[in-house]
């Protein structure tokens, strides 16, 4: 067991989700003060003693990503300065996760970036949800644990009692998390393939994979504009589905997403709170507050994340 108090403390990106994890880790939620000044800068306040403690902050970088971000920072560079004994970032949503590498000349790699930034501002440690991709883990030179949405989706589909399940992956990138799913679920999985023939030309959808007469779980760890999303259900309906539900842990609804996911064929959306959500109309959100208290607990304790897994 550490030596050090636990504290867990939050930012203004998901303030509900931090009370949550608070109320299953039984503890209070460390008190901090937010204001600005006249020119928007961020001013933060720690208003508890954080000298010697073992403290979690709870910040996912979602819309407003900057603004999230930039007060994530502010407060681990706060609380190195208050003398924490050990600061970890609990990133639920980690954005700026889309340049993880340079597909052509003179682009960042802004992933690496912002973990350059979390490190230096006094983080000791990440604790984050499915990072867009596994290799990002490796942008930080300290310790990082990544906890899997489908800890959290899997037992809600399975509740569902859908007969003939097929898992979907809305395309060939997404093949590794489908095939978790589908582990998962003891179910078959399919792919679909989609291609552009020229700058100029739509792209063709093909899908790969048996998905007649099944109830079809279309899995994606993040949902932007939805287009990924509306093209994979129509295309699973036209091939004989019975039902399309989509899921992904990352609800991020960019503009008129919910709009254009609502006219199309999907039964229910199923996310996290990764991100704070309404829930609403064929919208079904799960709490990862169970997850990250978990997560939270062992690492307070030194005990294994891993096992949660197991």
């Amino acid at each position: 067991m550490s030596d050090f108090e636990l504290k867990v403390l939050s930012g203004n990106a998901h303030p509900v989700l931090a009370e949550d994890v608070c109320r299953h880790l039984g503890i209070k939620m460390s008190r901090t003060r937010a204001q600005r000044f006249p020119d928007g800068e961020i001013d933060i306040k720690v208003e508890d003693d954080m000298r010697g403690c073992d403290v979690f902050v709870i910040q996912p970088t979602s819309p407003p990503v900057n603004e999230n971000l930039m007060e994530l920072l502010v407060i681990l560079d706060c609380l190195r300065r208050a003398s924490a004994g050990t600061i970890t970032a609990v990133i639920p949503y980690f954005g700026y996760a889309r340049l993880d590498r340079k597909a052509e000349g003179r682009v960042p790699i802004t992933a690496k970036l912002v973990a350059n930034l979390i490190v230096t501002a006094g983080a000791d440690r990440v604790l984050a949800l499915d990072f867009h991709s596994p290799q990002i883990q490796g942008f930080f030179d300290i310790s990082v644990d990544e906890l899997l949405g489908f800890k959290v989706i899997v037992p809600y589909i399975k509740s569902l009692k859908k007969k003939a399940i097929c898992v979907l992956s809305p395309d060939v990138g997404g093949t590794k998390l489908a095939r978790v799913y589908s582990k998962q679920l003891n179910c078959e999985m399919a792919v679909v393939d989609k291609r552009r023939v020229s700058g100029d030309t739509a792209i063709l959808y093909n899908l790969i994979g048996d998905v007649a007469g099944k109830d079809v779980i279309l899995v994606d760890d993040i949902i932007a504009t939805g287009g990924t999303i509306v093209e994979g259900a129509k295309l699973a309906k036209e091939k004989g589905a019975s039902s399309v539900i989509a899921c992904s842990t990352h609800g991020v609804f960019a503009g008129d997403a919910l709009k254009r996911i609502a006219a199309a064929p999907v039964e229910e959306v199923i996310v996290t709170n990764s991100i704070p959500q309404r829930e609403e109309g064929r919208l079904r959100v799960l709490s990862i507050a169970p997850l990250l208290s978990e997560a939270i607990h062992r690492i307070h304790n030194d005990l294994s994340i891993s096992a949660m897994f197991d």
